[in-house]
C-alpha cells in the first residue's frame, strides 16, 4: 500500500511540475506577438482491481495544448488584410489631396493670376510691362503644371518601391510557412505530440502575410497550411512555394506589374487578381486615383494650352504679324508592347482639344482590323480596317509593318503637365489686336455681315477663305465643316459638302462666324481675307484671350479650366474622406476581432498568477503524500 501511495504521489508531483512549467512558458511569453496560451492536460491514470473495488494509481499528463480558435484567427486574418489596404490607400490619397488643395501653392491660384494678367493685358494692350508680367504669369503657370506633374511621377516611384519590397516580404513568408510546414509535419509524426511552439510561429507569419495581401488559409490532415493570396493564387502547398515578381508592364517600362512564377512560367497579373493588404491597397490607389488624377491635370493642361494658342493665333501682334503658340506641349506618349511581333509605329495627334478625355488608350490589330479601346469605361471604337482614325479629339495613325496581335497603349494627357512650356519670350509676339478681315463679292446683291473669326476646335481660318454660290448651294474652300443655324435650328454639313444658306442665316466654319444678306447670283464668289487692323490700341482678341478662363473648353466644353480642376479637387476630397472613414471602421474591426481572439487565446498574467499557486499546492501536497507514503514504508519494515 505505502508503495501504491508513492506512485500516486510520484505521479501528482510530476504533473505539478509539469504545470508550473507551462504556467512559467506561459509568463514568460506573455509580450510575444502571436502566442497562444497553453494549457497542460490532465488525465487520471488507469485504476487496478483489488477485487474489493478499483483503487486509483494517480494521474498523467495528457498533453500540452495551446488555446486557439481557428475561426477567431482567420477573422483576424481577413480584418488585418483589409485594413492595411485601406491603411495604405488612404495615406497615399491623403498626399494628393493635400497638394490639389493647398490654397496658395495650387494649380487654382496660379491660372487665376495668369488670366488676371491677360484682363491687364487687354485693358492696356501696347503696355509692355503688362506684356511682360502676362509673360512671367504665364511662366509661372507652367512652372506649377510641371511641379504637380513632378510630384504625382515621385508618388508613382514610391509605389513601385513599396511593391518591390511588398513582393520580396510576400516571398519571404512563403518560405517561412513551407519550412514550418516541414517542421510541423515532421514533429507531429514522430509521436503525434502538436508542436505549438511551432503552431504560433506559423500562425504570426500568416499574420504578417495578410498585411502585405489578401491571405486564405487551408488546413490540411498531417498539420500543414496551404495558403492563397488574392483571389485564389497558391503560395505555400504544404512545403511547396509558389512567388510574385515585379515586372515592367509591357507597355510602360516605368511601371512596375505584380506577375506570378509557377513553374518557371511568369504570368503578368491584373489588378483585380491581387486585392487586400499593402499590395492591393497601392495598386487599388495608383489604378482609381493616382492615374486619374495625372491624367486629369494633364487633360487641362492640354486644353488650356492648344485653346489658348489656337485664340492666339487669331489675332496680330505688334509687328504686325499673325500670332503664334504661347504655350508648347509634348505629342500624346505612344508605347508599343515588348511583347509586339511587328514593326509598325503608332503616331498620335491632339487635332480637337476640348473632345479630349483624361483616359489613356489601347490600339490593338487582329490581323484584319483595328480596335481602339478608351480604357477608363473599356469604350471600343472599331473595328476599324485602316487607320488613321480620330477618336476623342485624338488621332491615330500607322507606319511600318504591323503584325497579328501587336498592342500599343497610348497617353494623350499623363506627360501633358510635366512638359507644359512657354514658347515666347519676346514680348512683341503677344497677339492681343485682331486681324481685319474683308470679304469682297463678284455680282449679285448679297454680301457677308457681322464678320469675326474667334479660336476654333478645329484648322484656324484659312487665308484666304473663298465661298463660292453654285445657283443653289455653297461650297468652302479650302473645304471646312460648315455649321448653318436658321430660325434657331443648326444643320452641320461636313467638310467638302455643299451646304444650304437661306438669306439671314448665320453661318460659322473654321472659327469664322458671319450672316448672309442679299440674294447671291450663279458662281458669286465671297472671298474673306485677314489683314492687321494696325489700330495701337485694338484690344479685341486679348479679350477673347480673356473670356476663355470663363468659357466651356474641358470635357466637350462642358467645364472651364478653373471649374474642371475644382471638380478633381471635389472628387479627391470626397475619395479621401470616405477612406478616412473606411480606415477608421476597419481598424474597429480589426481591434475588435484582435481582442476578442486575445481573450481567449491570450496570456492573462493574474490568471496565470493563480495557476502558480494552484500547482505549488499541488506539489507541496503530493510531497507531502510522497513523505507519508515512506513513512508508512518505514513503519512496514520496522515491523518485518
Amino acid at each position: 500500500m505505502g508503495s501504491n501511495i508513492l506512485g500516486i504521489g510520484t505521479s501528482a508531483l510530476a504533473a505539478a511540475q509539469v504545470g508550473l512549467s507551462t504556467t512559467g512558458h506561459n509568463i514568460a511569453n506573455a509580450s510575444t506577438p502571436g502566442y497562444s496560451r497553453q494549457v497542460a492536460v490532465q488525465a487520471a491514470a488507469t485504476a487496478q482491481n483489488f477485487g474489493y473495488g478499483y483503487v486509483g494509481q494517480g494521474t498523467q499528463v495528457a498533453g500540452i495544448t495551446r488555446v486557439f480558435n481557428e475561426l477567431m484567427a482567420r477573422q483576424v486574418v481577413n480584418s488585418q488584410s483589409v485594413s492595411s489596404s485601406n491603411n495604405i490607400y488612404n495615406s497615399q490619397l491623403g498626399s494628393i489631396n493635400s497638394m490639389l488643395s493647398d490654397a496658395t501653392a495650387g494649380l487654382n491660384p496660379s491660372m487665376t493670376e495668369f488670366f488676371g494678367s491677360v484682363q491687364d493685358l487687354a485693358a492696356n494692350p501696347s503696355d509692355t510691362p503688362s506684356r511682360q508680367s502676362m509673360l512671367s504669369y504665364a511662366q509661372s503657370l507652367a512652372s506649377r503644371f510641371q511641379s504637380t506633374n513632378n510630384q504625382l511621377n515621385e508618388m508613382r516611384n514610391d509605389v513601385n518601391s513599396q511593391l518591390t519590397s511588398s513582393v520580396a516580404l510576400v516571398n519571404t513568408y512563403a518560405k517561412q510557412i513551407a519550412g514550418l510546414n516541414e517542421s510541423i509535419e515532421r514533429a507531429l509524426s514522430a509521436d503525434g505530440n502538436t508542436p505549438n511552439d511551432l503552431l504560433d510561429q506559423r500562425d504570426q507569419v500568416v499574420n504578417e502575410l495578410s498585411k502585405q495581401i489578401k491571405t486564405t488559409v487551408v488546413s490540411q490532415n498531417q498539420g500543414s497550411y496551404n495558403v492563397y493570396i488574392g483571389n485564389g493564387l497558391p503560395l505555400v502547398v504544404g512545403a511547396e512555394t509558389y512567388g510574385l515578381t515585379a515586372t515592367n508592364s509591357p507597355t510602360d517600362t516605368t511601371r512596375l506589374e505584380l506577375a506570378y512564377t509557377s513553374n518557371s512560367v511568369v504570368t503578368v497579373l491584373g489588378i483585380n487578381s491581387l486585392p487586400g493588404g499593402n499590395i492591393g491597397g497601392l495598386l487599388q490607389f495608383r489604378a482609381e486615383s493616382l492615374d486619374t488624377t495625372q491624367n486629369k491635370i494633364g487633360q487641362i493642361a492640354l486644353v488650356l494650352a492648344e485653346t489658348f494658342n489656337t485664340q492666339l493665333k487669331q489675332g496680330i501682334d505688334l509687328n504686325g504679324d499673325f500670332g503664334s503658340d504661347l504655350f508648347s506641349i509634348d505629342s500624346p506618349v505612344v508605347s508599343a508592347s515588348t511583347l509586339n511581333s511587328g514593326t509598325a509605329t503608332i503616331s498620335s495627334q491632339v487635332v480637337n482639344a476640348r473632345a479630349v478625355t483624361s483616359s489613356d488608350y489601347r490600339l490593338q490589330y487582329d490581323g484584319t482590323n483595328y480596335n481602339i479601346t478608351r480604357l477608363n469605361d473599356k469604350t471600343v471604337s472599331g473595328p476599324y480596317s485602316s487607320l488613321p482614325r480620330t477618336v476623342d479629339g485624338v488621332s491615330f495613325s500607322v507606319s511600318g509593318a504591323i503584325a497579328a496581335g501587336d498592342d500599343f497603349v497610348i497617353r494623350p494627357t499623363q506627360n501633358a503637365a510635366g512638359s507644359l512650356n512657354v514658347a515666347i519670350t519676346d514680348v512683341t509676339k503677344i497677339a492681343v489686336a485682331s486681324a481685319k478681315l474683308t470679304p469682297t463679292t463678284t455680282s449679285g446683291t448679297a454680301s457677308i455681315s457681322a464678320l469675326s473669326a474667334k479660336a476654333s476646335t478645329s484648322s484656324p481660318v484659312a487665308d484666304p477663305m473663298v465661298i463660292t454660290y453654285s445657283g443653289t448651294t455653297y461650297t468652302v474652300s479650302p473645304s471646312r465643316e460648315m455649321i448653318v443655324t436658321t430660325g434657331g435650328i443648326s444643320t452641320t454639313y461636313a467638310a467638302g459638302t455643299a451646304a444650304t444658306i437661306p438669306g439671314g442665316s448665320s453661318v460659322a466654319v473654321a472659327g469664322l462666324s458671319f450672316s448672309f444678306t442679299g440674294i447671291p447670283a450663279s458662281g458669286d464668289t465671297f472671298t474673306v481675307t485677314r489683314s492687321s487692323n494696325n489700330a495701337p490700341g485694338d484690344n479685341s482678341n486679348g479679350l477673347l484671350l480673356a473670356s476663355l478662363q470663363t468659357e466651356g473648353t474641358v470635357n466637350n466644353s462642358k467645364s472651364t479650366y478653373i471649374n474642371a480642376f475644382a471638380e478633381l479637387v471635389n472628387t479627391v476630397g470626397n475619395k479621401t474622406r470616405e477612406l478616412t472613414v473606411n480606415a477608421k471602421a476597419e481598424a474597429k474591426v480589426l481591434q475588435l476581432a484582435t481582442a476578442a481572439m486575445q481573450a481567449e487565446s491570450g496570456v492573462n498574467l493574474d490568471e496565470e498568477a493563480t495557476n502558480l499557486m494552484r500547482y505549488q499546492q499541488a506539489y507541496q501536497a503530493a510531497g507531502k503524500m510522497m513523505q507519508i507514503a515512506g513513512q508508512l514504508f518505514d513503519t512496514l519494515l520496522q515491523i518485518g
